[in-house]
């Protein structure tokens, strides 16, 4: 072959090499969408074809124990209606409301249970939820009588509801930073009925724990414990933190969201700030991991081989939206979005093969006490589903 013959096979051999080559970048991407969206589309049937059993309300999974079913009256029951109907907000797919209602259903004698602050957490999660995707006055009804149960454990000496009856023999009021998520149910309640009683109650509670459950850089402490006939603070403590001086990242969590959530109603701008604040520390700890995804304890000693915990990284970044509503600021916006692209990879979303109603690994329930650890819990999928929807709302 002459040297032009030989110029000429090059040429066509690059310019068919390079046409390749583009052709296959520019697909890349969508094979990468097509790939997560089928996977989250896999993992929401799971949710849908779990066997419906009101004593096996689907907790957390791990691959040692399988998955881990409760009773209603467990403070997670809610967490798994309330994704589905998420699911069903998502796809428009009316079998997920089909099995959202079987589920939920199971939750409604829980507005009675006068033992724990937990109410909130499972009666809105579920019939809450089910009120965003339809107006229900029984639905109203359940909430307001859950309302009157929850106000029950309020005492004007503290200005806040007490959170747990055990362990009386050491605390003696305890309020937990957790508590500030079932403000949420009172609001509506004086929507729902026009009495402005839970409306005090839940912003009384805001603002005593804005007052003492706060450090100097913000983070919160896990647990602040009253006196019943003064309302002195007690001792500042933790039970599911690494010390009672370290910053518990679900912890953190909950006071974002909760303060963000209080200010909807209130327009309070000492919650905003406060709601800021937690923010701050939390986006700028030197712990805080590149992809979002917090440890579990961002005073854990053990760090970078401490488990992580997505729980605490979806509620922020559900609450990060709420925020950024408020504010313009983009770093929220940013952080969420960064967390649902991170969560949104083999590296967090459980395999097609994983026979459990969750879609999310690698949370962390209780390190203190050894429960629940690097695993898929609820609570985890609940606030990534709601972070999605916010997401896409903000987008339209």
């Amino acid at each position: 072959m002459n040297k032009i013959g030989i110029f000429a096979s090059i040429l066509v051999f690059l310019t068919i090499s390079c046409k390749q080559s583009k052709e296959n970048t520019s697909e890349e991407p969508e094979t990468t969408t097509l790939n997560t969206d089928s996977l989250l589309k896999i993992r929401y049937e799971k949710l849908l074809k779990f066997d419906v059993d009101s004593l096996k309300i689907p907790r957390s999974y791990s691959e040692e124990e399988g998955v881990r079913g409760v009773p209603s009256k467990d403070w997670t029951s809610g967490f798994f209606p309330g994704s589905l109907w998420k699911i069903y907000q998502l796809t428009e797919d009316a079998r997920f409301e089909e099995k959202a209602l079987e589920w939920t259903k199971f939750i409604e004698k829980e507005k009675f249970d006068s033992t724990t602050h937990d109410t909130g957490f499972k009666v809105f999660c579920s019939y809450g939820s089910a009120l965003q995707s339809e107006n229900n006055p029984l639905y109203e009804e359940i909430v307001v009588e859950t309302a009157n149960t929850l106000i029950g454990r309020y005492n004007k000496n503290v200005g806040a509801i007490k959170s747990w009856d055990w362990n009386v023999n050491v605390w003696q009021y305890p309020v937990i930073i957790d508590n500030m998520m079932n403000l949420e149910l009172l609001f509506e309640a004086t929507k729902f009925s026009g009495d402005s009683t839970y409306y005090n109650v839940a912003n009384n509670h805001a603002n005593t724990t804005l007052k003492n459950h706060f450090r100097k850089d913000n983070s919160s402490y896990h647990v602040v414990v009253y006196d019943t006939i003064n309302g002195s603070v007690r001792e500042k403590v933790t039970h599911q933190g690494f010390n009672d001086e370290s910053a518990w990242a679900r912890g953190q969590a909950w006071g974002i969201y909760g303060f963000t959530m209080t200010y909807r109603y209130t327009k309070d701008k000492n919650h905003l700030e406060q709601a800021e604040a937690i923010a701050q520390f939390y986006l700028e700890h030197e712990n805080l991991p590149e992809d979002g995804i917090p440890y579990w304890d961002f005073n854990d000693p053990g760090i970078p081989d401490s488990p992580r915990d997505v729980s605490a990284a979806t509620i922020v970044a559900s609450a990060f939206l709420e925020l950024y509503e408020y504010t313009k600021n983009d770093k929220y916006k940013n952080y969420s979005q960064k967390v649902l692209k991170a969560l949104k990879t083999s590296e967090y979303l459980l395999g097609p093969e994983v026979e459990a109603p969750f879609i999310l690994k690698h949370s962390t329930g209780n390190w203190p006490g050894k429960d629940e650890v690097d695993v898929a819990i609820n609570y985890a999928d609940y606030y990534f589903l709601e972070t999605m929807l916010r997401n896409r709302a903000l987008k339209e």
